[in-house]
């Protein structure tokens, strides 16, 4: 069984962070992703779609310091969901992504981004301990391009 949630999209706040009194650091923001559709009339449409994102102890330090509003963000965690009582007794529930895993894309305030544009982690990216998280990804070199097949080649594809 999988849970695994990837998001693309830009921060709508400040991290909020804390500290617990055990040390573990904890932080919380929002990121905003946009999907594009035609209506009836043919005209385009967005739809906004918010989702709450909680990282934990380096990540979360990590975020208190790079992530700002309106900043873009890839990220990858699992769907998690939470029940609690409210200080009127009312039993409230949330769904949110505990991210294990995130980068910043796009370019960043006062010049360059520093390379650091792509999807993919690279070598130098910290990585979460988590197990589900135990093979790194990388970006294929810019010049790398897949062979041709060779003409007249059988292959297994079904189509």
């Amino acid at each position: 069984m999988v849970n695994r949630v990837i998001l693309i999209g830009n921060l709508g706040r400040d991290p909020e962070v804390r500290r617990l009194e055990n040390g573990a650091v904890v932080a919380k923001f929002s990121v905003a992703t946009n999907e594009n559709y035609k209506d009836k009339g043919g005209e385009w449409q967005t739809q906004t779609e918010w989702h709450d994102v909680v990282v934990w102890r380096n990540l979360a330090e990590r975020a208190e310091s790079q992530l700002k509003k309106g900043s873009q963000v890839y990220l990858e965690g699992k769907l998690t969901h939470r029940s609690w009582q409210d200080k009127d007794g009312n039993n409230r529930r949330t769904t949110e992504v505990v991210a294990s895993y995130f980068r910043m894309i796009g370019r960043r305030e006062g010049g360059d981004s520093g390379g650091n544009s792509g999807y993919f982690p690279s070598a130098g990216d910290e990585m979460s301990a988590t197990p589900e998280r135990t093979s790194s990804v990388s970006a294929p070199a810019a010049n790398d391009t897949p062979a041709a097949p060779e003409m007249g080649a059988d292959d297994d594809l079904p189509f």
